[in-house]
């Protein structure tokens, strides 16, 4: 059991690795923040639970990807000591990878969540409430800080993980 509580322990270690060191994944937690919070917290979007877990799904699925590329890349680039076109390969294609899966991920949220209806009312409650707007604007700006604000730590880049 106690093994057990090890491997959650590493796996919560490599997220906090991957949302330190990877601007990318940074970038798929606030979107999916953003999307959750509206479709949790308001009631604008009519969705069903099978959507709700479609679109959940989709969003792990491209957080899982992140996490392979960040450990693809990081075992290429221990192993590499000098330009290998094989090693650039593995790393565009894990590259590669994330990408397909974040559009068509983007996609799987497009047809589940067009409602111009929807739009209309969330645009009416920020005209409404600019109060909501001027927190939604602060909460984006927070987002920016947080996207592009956070550096990698060096040491962790370099292999000396503890």
């Amino acid at each position: 059991m106690k093994e057990l509580g090890k491997s959650f322990v590493y796996a919560f270690k490599g997220i906090a690795y991957c949302i330190k060191n990877e601007r990318n994944m940074r970038i798929h937690s606030v979107f999916a923040v953003y999307m959750f919070s509206y479709l949790l917290i308001y009631d604008f979007f009519e969705i069903t639970r099978t959507q709700f877990a479609v679109l959940a799904m989709a969003t792990g699925a491209v957080f899982a990807a992140e996490a392979i590329n960040t450990a693809v890349e990081n075992a290429v680039d221990l192993m590499e000591t000098k330009y290998n076109k094989f090693c650039k390969a593995a790393k565009d294609a894990a590259a590669g990878a994330v990408l397909i899966l974040a559009i068509t991920s983007v996609a799987v949220g497009i047809i589940i969540m067009y409602q111009p209806e929807a739009f209309k009312k969330l645009f009416e409650y920020y005209r409404q409430k600019p109060l909501m707007l001027a927190v939604l604007i602060l909460s984006v700006a927070l987002s920016c800080v947080y996207i592009f604000g956070i550096k990698p730590d060096k040491k962790e880049q370099k292999g000396d993980l503890k």
